[in-house]
């Protein structure tokens, strides 16, 4: 007990550390001097409501996976996504945007200087990053992006994470996985935008850096106590599944839609591609499990519908509307097998994070490689293919290896995993002292 109380006493150490560096070097937003370009106010509105709007799929987040957990531990799951808008919130300030849009270093991650504490991060629009909105619209948009990134990741190792750990894991999954990755990927200079590689709104960014993450964190915490192969547990809510759905397909309008950054003709692309991947990969999964002898399920109808959102997300302003009915059928029905498959196997991820995220946005990535307009496979030129699937081995490979060695350090430093006794108990009770009643 009392070394735990020595963390918590660090961690509010590091906060206040925090808090000083920000009356040290923080500044007020400044004007847009003479010479930036003009911002258009339309598109000042809407990349506030899209930016708005992303926030939303972290709660909705919090509610898709609390309703799937055992009831035991459906505050904490819950929790874990909650926090995350705080942890990621602070660092993306104080360091966070500045190595994923700083200036570039090698085209591998941006200087930790340039947006240090947000200095520079104002009014004024930027050249490249954000031609018609001010940088500080941009640099908010892009941090709820980090934000629900480690949160997807809860899924994985549900039900056996100790708080405090997950909290650094926060941490340095950020710095060291998903700012360089987001560099590579969004930053003018980062070597794989200059590849030619398409990821429009997150698909090796968000949902591959998550997804191998989990699969790194699945392989590394083990399995939950008693949990043999091929069994399952009890959902604690499966209303909760069903309005996190809801939040979540809401929500992603402003992840792909205003992608775009700007309220145009690609914005509403994205949109009407989103809303029908998402609407296809619903009735796929329903229409496949029914096919497979299964009877149709709320559970079923809400992950499929996730998974169609996860697969259109690299693919959305690049696409037209009955390519987006492909993907999110043919992403549904693979990640649909990835998850039966998954469940015969000694691999305890427990929301089956790495079948849905990780798998959907492999195959969103291979899609929009073979479909995107102008430059995919299907025009008959195979290197915009080609490199994607080369970003999909290096993304995959960097972020299960870097994961992998945070979940061995944070267990070096503090231990990961609940102890038996408290697993037993539920993660509610043993680490938070709340219990859910609904």
């Amino acid at each position: 007990m009392q070394r735990y109380k020595k963390e918590w006493v660090v961690s509010l150490g590091l906060l206040l550390l925090a808090a000083a560096a920000g009356l040290m070097f923080g500044a007020y937003p400044t004007p847009a001097p003479a010479h930036a370009k003009p911002i258009v106010p339309g598109d000042v509105a809407w990349m506030l409501t899209a930016t708005a709007l992303v926030l939303l799929m972290t709660p909705g987040l919090s509610f898709f996976y609390g309703g799937m957990v055992q009831r035991k531990n459906v505050i904490s799951t819950m929790l874990q996504s909650f926090i995350a808008m705080g942890v990621v919130s602070l660092l993306w300030v104080v360091v966070g945007f500045s190595l994923s849009f700083g200036d570039s270093l090698g085209g591998f991650v941006g200087n930790p200087s340039t947006y240090f504490m947000f200095r520079g991060v104002g009014g004024a629009t930027h050249p490249d990053l954000a031609p018609t909105i001010p940088l500080a619209l941009f640099a908010l948009f892009q941090l709820k992006f980090a934000i629900i990134t480690p949160a997807l990741i809860t899924g994985s190792f549900a039900e056996r994470v100790r708080f405090m750990s997950y909290l650094i894991f926060i941490v340095l999954f950020t710095l060291l996985i998903y700012c360089p990755v987001a560099h590579w990927t969004w930053h003018p200079e980062g070597f794989l935008r200059k590849w030619g590689v398409l990821d429009f709104a997150g698909g090796t960014v968000v949902h591959m850096t998550a997804g191998f993450a989990a699969l790194a964190g699945a392989m590394f915490m083990g399995p939950r106590t008693g949990r043999a192969p091929g069994t399952s547990h009890v959902p604690a809510n499966i209303p909760f599944v069903l309005l996190g759905t809801g939040m979540l397909w809401f929500g992603w309008f402003g992840f792909n839609a205003g992608s775009a950054l700007a309220a145009n003709e690609t914005a509403v692309l994205a949109f009407m591609t989103t809303n029908t991947a998402s609407a296809s990969a619903m009735l796929a999964w329903v229409l496949f499990d029914a096919v497979r002898g299964r009877r149709p399920s709320a559970l079923g109808a809400s992950i499929g519908a996730v998974v169609g959102l996860v697969a259109i997300t690299p693919a959305a302003g690049y696409v037209g509307v009955g390519q987006s009915i492909a993907i999110g059928a043919i992403a549904s029905i693979v990640s649909n097998l990835a998850v039966h498959r998954r469940a015969r196997t000694n691999l305890d991820d427990t929301l089956d994070v790495f079948p849905c995220h990780g798998v959907g946005g492999i195959v969103g990535m291979i899609l929009t490689g073979v479909l995107a307009d102008k430059v995919g496979l299907i025009h008959g030129d195979p290197t915009i293919f080609l490199r994607h699937l080369a970003s999909i081995l290096i993304v995959g490979a960097y972020s299960f290896a870097g994961s992998w060695l945070i979940y061995k350090a944070c267990d070096a430093a503090i231990t990961l995993r609940v102890r038996p006794e408290q697993e037993d108990a539920g993660l509610d009770v043993s680490q938070h002292a709340e219990s859910y009643t609904g």
